[in-house]
């Protein structure tokens, strides 16, 4: 399901902005390879500024849309405690099953070429009463008319040929 199909009852601009941020890495630039299947793969920092007052908790979606099969999900978290700042290899709230079928953070690992992979990042009213097997279609659903603001960041990764 895409996202923005989830919420056609509501209009973008009717969202708050959240400004997301790494110290990891900048907007549109290369992720350093120790948050991808070529290094530790462990989820990089991020940093989340304009959360609103009533936010109860934040969601997370990470996508690469340039999969060979179509739109392929990195990491499913949702129930993350309000916070401006996950750490590295931090896990909050809950991890629902990602398309590699694991329930963690699954960093970049491209068959070939660049591919950019988004970190969305969703500040929400409530908590969601998703079981933790839940997928990104499932959260999505469970998302529609609770997102009070969302936020972007996006990184790119190409994995090197090794001789």
């Amino acid at each position: 399901m895409d996202f923005a199909k989830a919420f056609t009852a509501s209009k973008v601009e009717d969202f708050k902005t959240l400004e997301i941020t790494s110290p990891s890495f900048e907007q549109h630039a290369i992720i350093p390879s120790r948050f991808t299947c070529d290094g530790i793969n462990i989820n990089p920092a991020l940093s989340i500024h304009n959360i609103p007052e009533e936010a109860k908790s934040l969601a997370i979606l990470v996508d690469d849309p340039d999969a060979p099969g179509g739109s392929f999900c990195h990491w499913v978290t949702w129930n993350i405690p309000v916070t401006h700042f996950i750490k590295e290899k931090e896990s909050r709230g809950m991890t629902g099953t990602n398309d590699f079928g694991d329930q963690h953070y699954g960093g970049p690992c491209p068959p070939s070429g660049m591919h950019r992979y988004f970190f969305n990042v969703y500040a929400l009213d409530c908590t969601l009463e998703n079981p933790v097997t839940s997928d990104k279609p499932q959260i999505e659903k469970a998302m529609a008319g609770h997102v009070l603001a969302f936020g972007v960041l996006m990184g790119r990764y190409q994995r090197t040929k090794k001789a």
